[in-house]
């Protein structure tokens, strides 16, 4: 359908030229700019909207279609509106001016995700248009600040409004990309049916100030965390296979060599450490360990002080089934006889969460996803990172992240462009991903 083509281009390219930046701070998002818009896209479609503002400026959308037969199962599409900082120095092209070169979409939150976002709107508005009917209920949520953990967002409407978001499914992202697997029965398509928790700490590391000009025998906490870092950096914890691996490794029909190796635990460092696909060899090993990322150091008041404390971020994700309790001990373990001298302090502590592989709504994804790309499978997948589908889980609800994209843009490059450099997202994917809402709503829904 090219007038959708070119309908989900436009929303996408208004989307990203919003510049709704969440650089984790209450004031920043200003997720109300997409939330007019799609207001605006979606108003005298026919369809119920409702917009809810947890703090000055972050708003969500809610837009239902309401369902015949109060027993049949309601799905709700969710996308967020925000995206992350970006230094535009390093793109080639203005990340905020959405250009469309070549058949490709341009800046920032192009994958992340407001293509699915713009997608979902399109898909959602013309099923209303043509007078769609469907047995469930089926609402569109265009939420804010996902990415700084949820708290003006999602995490929000289901402390606040769960009633508007309730619904029996949840489709988020972000899933449908084509992974470089040697698989022996065609194109495998992953669904997130999880994802690792997040544990954010604060390492405060203890010295003593001195004067800049003796720095000899001195207890210089800056010289101290970098050897915090390092050990950090460098700790390889234990390998964890845990069961959406296993099913993942199962369902993906892997050369037999292969899969003994991605199953055992002895042999997945060897795998990622040699594997030529480096983006792929981070996912394998973040699927498979808890992990350790220091990200943010402030240290020093002024040039000729020895500082006496330094403050470090780090991002570390954990595995199913861990705790609070595992990490401080994978930390100890980590900084050995340094960890007396250093205060840690959680700043989120958010476990992991999965949602059943068995499901009605996975075999329509499977059946949907099948006819748009013949031969395809859908396999699932954990997520390495945070997504809002960890609030609706909790809240008893099955969520996956799923999507569907084209092989124009590479793996390597796809999984690059999670906020990083140079994002953007080809037409061809906008195309699928609106007939995959479209094809699951009717088929599931219908």
């Amino acid at each position: 359908m090219p007038q959708l083509v070119d309908e989900v281009t436009d929303l996408l390219q208004q989307l990203i030229r919003n510049a709704c930046v969440n650089d984790g701070r209450p004031e920043s998002g200003e997720e109300r700019r997409s939330v007019d818009l799609l207001e605006s896209y979606l108003e005298g479609s026919g369809a119920d909207l409702q917009r809810y503002e947890s703090a000055p400026g972050r708003a969500s959308l809610v837009a239902r279609l309401e369902g015949s037969d109060p027993g049949a199962p309601s799905l709700l599409l969710m996308g967020h509106t925000d995206v992350v900082p970006v230094n535009p120095d390093r793109w080639r092209r203005d990340p905020f001016a959405g250009e469309l070169v070549e058949g490709e979409v341009w800046g920032r939150g192009a994958v992340d995700m407001l293509n699915e976002t713009a997608s979902q709107a399109v898909a959602f508005r013309r099923l209303v248009q043509e007078g769609f009917k469907p047995k469930g209920t089926l609402i569109y949520f265009a939420v804010a600040d996902e990415e700084a953990l949820g708290t003006y967002g999602a995490g929000w409407m289901v402390e606040h409004e769960l009633d508007a978001v309730r619904a029996d499914y949840v489709i988020t992202e972000s899933g449908g990309f084509r992974m470089p697997l040697p698989s022996t029965t065609g194109i495998k398509l992953p669904v997130m049916v999880g994802e690792k928790g997040t544990y954010w700490c604060r390492i405060r590391v203890k010295g003593t100030p001195g004067h800049g000009s003796m720095p000899l025998r001195t207890d210089n906490a800056l010289v101290k965390a970098a050897e915090v870092v390092r050990r950090i950096a460098e700790y390889q914890p234990q390998t964890n296979i845990i069961d959406a691996w296993k099913a993942f490794v199962h369902r993906s029909d892997l050369p037999p060599d292969l899969a003994d190796m991605l199953l055992d635990p002895a042999k997945i460092r060897e795998f990622t450490a040699g594997f030529p696909d480096v983006g792929l060899a981070r996912m394998v090993h973040a699927a498979t360990h808890t992990t350790f990322a220091p990200t943010v150091m402030h240290a020093g008041v002024k040039t000729n002080i020895i500082p006496d404390t330094v403050e470090l971020d780090v991002d570390i994700r954990t595995l199913p089934g861990q705790g609070e309790q595992d990490v401080l001990a994978m930390l100890d373990e980590a900084l050995g006889d340094l960890k007396d001298a250093v205060e840690i302090r959680a700043a989120s502590n958010d476990p992991a969460t999965a949602s059943a592989v068995e499901t009605p709504l996975w075999d329509s994804l499977q059946a949907v996803t099948e006819k748009l790309v013949p031969g395809a499978t859908t396999i699932p997948f954990i997520i390495v990172g945070a997504t809002d589908a960890r609030f609706f889980r909790r809240a008893g609800m099955t969520a996956y992240g799923a999507g569907l994209f084209s092989d124009h843009i590479s793996f390597a490059e796809f999984a690059a462009m999670f906020h990083g450099d140079d994002e953007r997202i080809d037409q061809e994917s906008l195309r699928l991903s609106t007939d995959l809402w479209l094809a699951l709503a009717h088929d599931f829904l219908g």
